[in-house]
């Protein structure tokens, strides 16, 4: 029986050194490939500006809505080639609040309109289609709700797919508009700089299957269209449709000179909505196009492992609980680990590597980045485990995809403090949190082998179960304390805070339920 043990915990140990290993690689790639400069486009010239509609994509954002439209409407792009598209799905106050933004641009001649569905079929990607159906655009740029684009975004992007006919889509590098707000955005930050300015970066300048991210990128419309258009039957469109425009022969181009910047999500809870659904929808892709990217001819076969292995990375979750659960049972019954398993954790070194190569290759103060965010990252990115687990799991079983959106809050534009009295969304705000319960429970164990790994003299099992234990126990207790109630009250001294806000929206509207 434990022999069987053994062999799953070496097993799922070795899986997990396989995605190290893909670490190494992708290392490997961006030190070849890091000085290989993106073409420069010709300059835009406004009479040769082609068509550009711009589609936002909204469900139940009161927060967000009014700043994401006036950022929008000031795009520096001339107005008789631009169109503006606000794909409203929303259930509460968000469509009052964009209806009255769009009646106010329109009466400075902005063409933009509001279309607004009251059944969410396909999700986001059913209200990209239906706008797609009404674009004048030659080119679709596409916001969600938490960006708040530059003036000269599509002046500098535009030209690049006026110059390449094959080029299907560009996308832009994430800039993060609060990530010092605490060690959550810190930690966040650091995970997307890794994506973009090392992962991002290496997936195009190598032709290694690369990805529009959902947002701050601008597609060919003939491209979607060519290749069906957004489907709804992932919970990742954005991904989807990537890989139909690959295997098509589109051609893509990633600029990490140009920033689109968004706010991260402050509470733990968001966030693991965020990452659960980015892990559920990547796995629906491999099952949906996995045998068709394997046969893809005119891709290299370490293009198309690599496509594959880095779509299924949430299973590293997985991996990692098998793990967890599977030690104690092993320290317990003496088993003697063999040495060599010190190659797996060198394997593993890569990913920490990356994130830290992101933060000095962007920032001059990439130490102090590092060292304030890497750490939370470690806890967190362990913390999440069961959650991702969980979404794994429903796409295995071939669940329907339900897209849950991420809350968006606007720390930036409201008063201090006021955007936290808004709730979190019924679908996390359960006072029955069967999730933090698990994790709380996975935390008890790993200290109970913690203890056992103690009273054995087995010394190199401590640090990933105390990793474990303080992953998980910071997501339980978390979890615990933002769910715990689904309304916050505001902290003393907000009557004035409150008064501020009234000049700018209804205070009622900012604290509304999502869910009407």
């Amino acid at each position: 029986m434990m022999g069987m043990v053994a062999v799953l915990y070496l097993g799922a140990a070795a899986g997990l050194a396989v995605y190290g290993m893909v670490g190494w690689f992708t290392l490997w790639l961006f030190v070849r490939h890091r000085h290989k400069a993106t073409s420069a486009a010709t300059p835009l010239a406004a009479c040769a500006a082609p068509r550009v509609t711009v589609q936002l994509p909204l469900y139940n954002e009161p927060l967000v809505v009014e700043r994401l439209i006036d950022a929008v409407a000031s795009l520096d792009y001339p107005r008789d080639r631009l169109q503006i598209q606000v794909l409203d799905d929303s259930t509460d106050r968000t469509t009052a609040l964009a209806r009255a933004r769009v009646r106010h641009h329109r009466t400075v001649g902005l063409d933009i309109s509001l279309l607004h569905r009251t059944q969410r079929d396909g999700f986001k990607a059913g209200a990209l289609q239906r706008g797609l159906g009404s674009a004048f655009g030659e080119f679709i740029a596409i916001f969600d709700a938490d960006f708040h684009p530059q003036p000269h975004f599509l002046l500098h992007v535009i030209p690049h797919l006026q110059q390449d006919p094959r080029l299907g889509m560009v996308q832009t590098r994430w800039g993060h508009l609060n990530a010092g707000y605490n060690a959550l955005t810190r930690a966040q930050a650091i995970a997307l700089d890794k994506h973009f300015a090392v992962e991002q970066l290496v997936r195009h300048q190598a032709d290694l299957f690369p990805r529009f991210n959902g947002s701050g990128g601008v597609w060919r419309q003939r491209c979607l269209v060519e290749v069906g258009g957004w489907q709804g039957d992932t919970v990742c469109e954005d991904l989807d449709v990537s890989i139909r425009a690959q295997l098509a022969g589109w051609r893509f181009r990633f600029l990490p000179e140009e920033v689109s910047p968004a706010e991260l999500p402050p509470h733990l809870t968001a966030y693991k909505m965020q990452q659960a659904r980015w892990a559920k929808g990547s796995l629906q892709c491999v099952l949906k196009y996995g045998r068709a990217i394997l046969r893809s001819q005119q891709h290299t076969m370490a293009a198309r492992l690599y496509a594959l292995i880095s779509m299924t990375g949430y299973t590293a979750h997985l991996l990692l609980l098998a793990m967890l659960l599977l030690l104690p049972l092993l320290l317990l019954d003496g088993y003697r680990f063999s040495p060599f398993l010190a190659a797996f954790g060198l394997a593993g070194i890569a990913q920490p590597l990356l994130f830290v190569l992101s933060q000095r290759v962007l920032f001059r103060d990439w130490g102090r980045r590092t060292l304030t965010g890497l750490p939370a990252l470690a806890l967190i990115a362990v913390g999440l485990a069961p959650s991702n687990a969980l979404a794994i799991w429903k796409a295995l079983a071939r669940r329907p995809a339900v897209f849950d959106r991420t809350p968006k809050y606007n720390q930036v534009s409201l008063p201090g403090g006021c955007w936290s009295a808004y709730p979190m969304p019924s679908v996390v705000g359960s006072g029955r949190n069967h999730l933090a319960l698990c994790e709380a429970s996975l935390t008890v164990y790993a200290l109970l082998g913690a203890g056992v790994a103690l009273a054995r003299g087995s010394w190199g099992s401590l640090p990933f179960l105390l990793l474990c234990a303080g992953g998980l126990g910071y997501t339980a207790v978390m979890g615990f304390r933002e769910t715990r109630v689904r309304g916050r009250r505001l902290p003393r001294g907000t009557e004035t805070r409150k008064r501020t806000l009234s000049k700018r929206q209804d205070w009622r509207t900012a604290i509304a339920r999502e869910d009407g």
